[in-house]
């Protein structure tokens, strides 16, 4: 039996089909990889010995009676809220940025010492867990430029 270069051809791409497919499903799962599911300590200049700070990173949703906080997905300069409250002792915020830019959430206490910050990433959720006393506290993005914009708000520890 002789083929004519037309059918050679075709018998010859079909092959190459299945292969594309399966290179795509491989790009597809890699791109697909999230958290390292390492965690990393959040740098606390200046706490007092009840004010701890420790960001993780989170693939998960949060625990319950986390706080949430999210970026504006649209890439305008604000949080999706600007007060927050939460009882005095252990509290955890969910940051998710859904933005086109890179955010992160810096909390600051009256006195302007900053108690915790998760790191500063785009896409995805982290979590903040801070050890707070009862007062007013800030947060803000501090990617340069970010806070003077207006992305702060303000959170309540009674």
């Amino acid at each position: 039996m002789t083929l004519h270069t037309a059918d050679q051809a075709r018998l010859r791409r079909k092959p190459i089909v299945p292969l594309l497919a399966l290179a795509g499903g491989m790009l597809a799962l890699a791109g697909c990889g999230g958290s390292s599911g390492t965690s990393s300590s959040a740098s606390t200049p200046s706490t007092t010995p009840a004010t701890t700070a420790q960001s993780t990173s989170t693939t998960s949703p949060a625990p319950a009676g986390a706080l949430s906080l999210a970026a504006n997905s649209e890439g305008q300069l604000k949080y999706e809220t600007t007060s927050l409250s939460a009882k005095a002792g252990k509290v955890a915020i969910a940051f998710t940025n859904n933005s086109p830019l890179s955010h992160n959430v810096t909390v600051e206490s009256s006195s302007g010492s900053v108690v915790g910050a998760t790191p500063t990433f785009q896409g995805g959720s982290k979590a903040l867990t801070l050890n707070l006393k009862p007062g007013t506290y800030k947060f803000y993005c501090s990617v340069p430029g970010h806070r003077q914009a207006g992305m702060e708000g303000t959170l309540v520890v009674k």
